[in-house]
């Protein structure tokens, strides 16, 4: 029995002929029940009335422009559950796998495996009474050379036929612009970074333009996608307002992300919506402190600035002389603050909600370090997946409407008053969402831009 079976190494390439593709890269993990492939735009349909799946890939790692599309009988849409504990539902199809000079019909499921180092798993099931494998080889069966790569895949090149798409930011390797970088290219536009900083504008009533470092200018773009830092906010949002002059489609506006920056504007506008806040006090002069204090249910109290961004800026204040040290020692730097009730029984979780052109794609509970009452993922804080509530997908959606953001991370917490929101994010991280809960929320925003364009 032992001869007739394959042996493999912890790495191997294999191909599936069915699905059109000559050759992938494999993780081999006796360890995982399931096999499972990378694949993108997935859906199912109906073919000789029997259901299929069609989808995408990018077969080798690190190339999103090397695309096959795909189709297959569908057999099963389940629940699976992955090492971090994260659930997911996938649709399975069954297609044979050749291994060597060895094809055997095999199943396996469909998800992103963008974040994974391998485009394909391949798990206990398929290898099932075929297959022995030696932990300590890699590559038993043979490896193709990058040319031999380039040849079975010459045909595969997808031409970029999409959008142009600017993603105004600062800084290119950030996880979150990398992300969406990817993402745009991957559903075949082309994507350039725009650093905010080497981007320089002419103002006139004729010709208005956007110029770019050496003098390139910037005029023919379909959509712009700002990420502005707070610190820039002032030059981001005057090159966003001038791409919206020069009618291009601007992912969030000038006018939203300038008001969502504004703390307190930004409260005054979700309390004229009907949403509920913790209960928050604003004045100018110390000599309020006391009366401030009062009005928002006495100490503990959080006085935030209205300048400060990913928890920066805010402080816990226990005691009612706290208290008092902190909003005085703002004032006298002539900083504006806002006092506001702390709520205890939330125990330093809030509840991020990633609002998308109007619905929630996904939402994580952040819950702070120990010791620590901000659950800001810069802070230190941890992401874990959480089923929000309706009234908390109505809360985070209608705040996203209300501060005129098509892309927006909304902040709740859970209260004993029941869910309070205390903050709109206009340009939200990625990293924490997407790593907890495994969805493509970068593909996300790219499919709003198509959204507006009818693609």
């Amino acid at each position: 029995m032992l001869q007739n079976k394959v042996i493999l190494g912890s790495e191997e390439w294999c191909s599936f002929p069915e699905l059109g593709i000559p050759t992938i890269k494999a993780r081999v993990d006796s360890g995982a029940k399931t096999s499972a492939m990378h694949a993108i735009n997935i859906a199912p349909f109906i073919k000789n009335d029997a259901n299929w799946v069609k989808f995408d890939i990018n077969p080798i790692q690190n190339n999103i422009k090397t695309i096959i599309h795909c189709e297959a009988p569908l057999v099963d849409k389940r629940i699976v559950k992955s090492s971090s504990g994260f659930r997911e539902h996938r649709y399975v199809i069954q297609t044979s796998l050749k291994i060597g000079d060895t094809k055997w019909p095999i199943e396996m499921t469909l998800t992103n495996r963008d974040s994974m180092g391998f485009r394909m798993l391949l798990g206990r099931e398929a290898m099932s009474g075929r297959v022995l494998v030696d932990p300590e080889q890699k590559y038993l069966l043979g490896q193709p050379t990058t040319e031999a790569l380039k040849e079975l895949y010459q045909n595969s090149e997808k031409a970029t036929s999409g959008l142009r798409i600017g993603l105004l930011a600062s800084n290119p390797e950030l996880y979150s612009n990398k992300r969406i970088m990817e993402a745009g290219e991957m559903r075949g536009h082309e994507m350039h970074f725009l650093n905010i900083k080497e981007c320089y504008m002419k103002l006139d009533a004729k010709t208005p333009e956007i110029h770019y470092r050496g003098g390139k200018i910037l005029n023919q773009f379909d959509a712009i996608i700002p990420r502005i830092r707070p610190s820039i906010t002032f030059y981001g949002c005057a090159l966003t307002r001038q791409f919206e002059a020069l009618k291009v489609f601007c992912l969030n506006s000038a006018t939203a992300i300038t008001q969502s920056r504004d703390k307190l504007y930004s409260l005054q506008l979700l309390l004229n919506s009907g949403i509920d806040i913790p209960t928050t006090g604003f004045a100018n002069s110390p000599l309020d402190t006391d009366n401030l204090i009062k009005m928002v249910g006495g100490s503990p109290l959080i006085v935030k600035l209205l300048e400060g961004t990913q928890g920066k800026g805010v402080v816990l204040a226990e005691t009612k002389k706290a208290a008092e040290s902190v909003i005085n020692a703002f004032k006298s730097l002539n900083a504006n603050i806002l006092v506001q009730e702390f709520i205890k029984e939330a125990n330093g979780k809030d509840i991020r909600c990633f609002v998308i052109d109007g619905k929630v794609v996904a939402a994580i509970q952040r819950e702070a370090m120990p010791g620590e009452f901000r659950a800001n993922i810069h802070l230190g804080g941890t992401a874990s997946i959480i089923k929000v509530t309706s009234e908390e997908k109505k809360i985070a959606i209608k705040a996203a409407k209300a501060m005129d953001l098509k892309v927006a991370g909304v902040d709740i917490i859970r209260s004993s008053k029941g869910p309070l929101l205390l903050e709109v994010n206009s340009s939200p991280g990625l990293e924490g969402i997407e790593g907890a809960t495994n969805k493509d929320v970068a593909g996300e925003m790219i499919k709003a831009i198509e959204k507006n364009f009818k693609l």
